[in-house]
């Protein structure tokens, strides 16, 4: 039988199956340990010797360098959970490979990819529609307490996990303080406006929140004013400097004193631009580009204060906060230069701050939407960034809470109820699906027994208590309180997560299912990889 002729290596059946497998199981082994209160952490040393120490499933798998194609799908999937929820990162691969690993039994065993992946489709389906429908709770006044709650669920497992009553209640503060109503009437909370500046020094219980925008820069001179009140802001994206002709441009002088003309005339255009700036009424100006120490003067005279290079980031945030425009040309249509005084934005108050060891602007009152900026301290630069995460997640978690208002319980509960759940619906069935709806449920186990086994508790024995609870839930109406029991896992023992304050957004679980199924759906339907050669005639011809 004539074979194709492939410049390259192809490989076709089972053996790509096993090998996707295999590639996205050492991806999940990496993180295994990271997952739940009592996960370690890990040391990532890049290949210029900067270290990261984190247990943040996306953090870890973003420093990978990762070859595998199949691999980088879980690559990928940590960095949908990661958009999409903000936390769930290490539960979403480890749930992905377990999926994949039992599908891959199941082909094994001379069942067809396509069953099986209609059968995990037709579990990820019921297994969304329980846990809106029975394990979800509607929580109707989400008080702070509640709350802080949540943040305290989602930092268990990093760093901040010994204090992490204060470092809750400022996530909380943070998140309640950016909230706002849409032209739709629906309440969002813009997290996006927190801003979080790290300082090292002192110890992480002396961080705290500071109301307003804080930008970690000074005034761009010495003779500036350091508080201006009311504020009015000027964002702008181009450099305020002696204006220089274009590339290409050139102009032919042939009496020397022309050229004495022209250097004003540069100078003058600057003076100009500064001038329709001010009379606007602008008295803060926040540049991402540079302003030379001619213009500097310019604004030291007129009492203003200027910022230059400011990262473009901030500067986003600081003219959605103030109402700002932000403005990249002095250009009208008419080709004129204006600066039209409704591109401002306004603040109560502009003033400069000394922070740690730093001079920090900060923003006050600002018109359209409410700014907070939280201070982290802490030893060292890995500590910082260790915190940084995990407040990520945190502020990630109480917004996801605060605009969904369902919660369920955590510490393996709900992965627990859905396999009890889909075991029995997947005797119900009566075509190949069964089989596939069985692995899943027993995949979802995987989630408690990880959580159990890092800390250093018997898994086997845990786990199977808990599925007897949650048996009894589903099938005896007096003991329906059971569908919240989890695991304490510094107790060793089971208790009643919801009301021990263990929980976690609906959302976050929703969104774990559904793109660790999709993950494995996809890998699973591939039977054959070809992989090309390097054309070594090209790279030949590139030297």
């Amino acid at each position: 039988m004539p074979s194709l002729d492939i410049m390259g290596d192809r490989r076709s059946g089972q053996d790509v199956r096993t090998q996707n497998v295999v590639a996205c199981q050492a991806v999940s082994n990496i993180l295994k340990s990271s997952l739940g209160p009592l996960g370690l952490d890990k040391m990532m040393v890049d290949d210029i010797g900067d270290v990261t120490i984190t247990n943040d499933g996306a953090t870890i798998l973003k420093m990978l360098e990762i070859e595998h194609p199949a691999a980088k799908i879980m690559q990928e999937l940590a960095e949908r959970q990661d958009n999409e929820v903000g936390d769930g990162t290490t539960s979403v691969v480890i749930l992905a490979a377990e999926l994949l690993k039992k599908a891959n039994n199941l082909v094994r065993n001379k069942v067809h990819p396509t069953s099986v992946a209609s059968g995990y489709r037709l579990a990820m389906r019921e297994a969304c529609k329980y846990i809106e429908e029975k394990l979800a709770v509607k929580v109707e006044k989400l008080d702070k307490s509640f709350l802080v709650n949540l943040a305290k669920t989602s930092m268990s497992s990093k760093l901040l996990a010994p204090n992490s009553d204060y470092f809750a209640s400022l996530v909380v503060d943070a998140v309640q303080a950016v909230k706002m109503t849409n032209v739709n009437g629906e309440t969002k909370y813009l997290i996006k406006s927190i801003n979080i500046l790290k300082a090292h020094g002192k110890s992480a219980k002396d961080s705290y929140l500071l109301k307003g925008y804080a930008l970690n820069t000074g005034r761009a001179a010495q003779g500036m004013p350091s508080r201006v009140a009311p504020a009015r802001i000027a964002c702008l994206d181009f450099n305020l400097g002696r204006t220089k002709m274009q590339m290409g441009c050139q102009v032919l002088v042939t009496d020397p004193r022309e050229l004495e003309k022209i250097r004003q005339r540069e100078t003058d255009l600057t003076r100009e631009r500064i001038k329709k700036l001010l009379n606007a009424g602008a008295n803060v100006i926040l540049t991402t580009k540079g302003i030379d120490d001619m213009s500097l003067k310019y604004f030291v005279e007129a009492g203003a204060i200027a910022v230059r290079r400011v990262p473009k980031e901030n500067i986003r945030h600081v003219a959605r906060a103030t109402g700002a425009t932000l403005v990249s040309t002095f250009a009208d249509m008419e080709g004129e230069e204006t600066f039209d005084p409704s591109v401002l934005g306004h603040a109560d108050e502009v003033v400069e701050e000394h922070v740690a060891d730093d001079d920090v602007l900060m923003i006050k009152g600002t018109k359209t939407n409410s700014a907070v900026s939280l201070v982290l301290r802490g030893a060292n630069d890995f500590m910082l960034d260790e915190m940084e995460r995990a407040f990520h997640d945190a502020l990630c978690i109480v917004k996801r809470t605060l605009e969904s208002n369902m919660v369920v319980a955590g510490g393996g509960a709900v992965e627990t109820a859905l396999s009890v759940y889909l075991e029995s619906l997947a005797m119900t069935l009566g075509s190949r699906e069964q089989l596939a709806v069985a692995e899943f449920a027993d995949a979802l186990l995987i989630i408690p027994k990880v959580l159990a086994v890092n800390a250093a508790k018997d898994a086997t024995e845990l786990v199977a208590k808990l599925q007897a609870y949650h048996h009894a839930a589903q099938t005896k109406t007096e003991k329906q309180h059971f569908s919240s029991t989890g695991l304490d896992l510094l107790k060793g023992t089971l208790r009643n997560n919801l009301e021990a304050g263990v929980v976690e957004p609906a959302m976050s679980k929703v969104k774990i299912i559904q793109l660790a199924t999709e993950a494995a759906i996809t890998i699973i339907r591939i039977d054959d990889m070809i992989k090309l050669d390097k054309d070594e005639s090209q790279d030949v011809g590139e030297c």
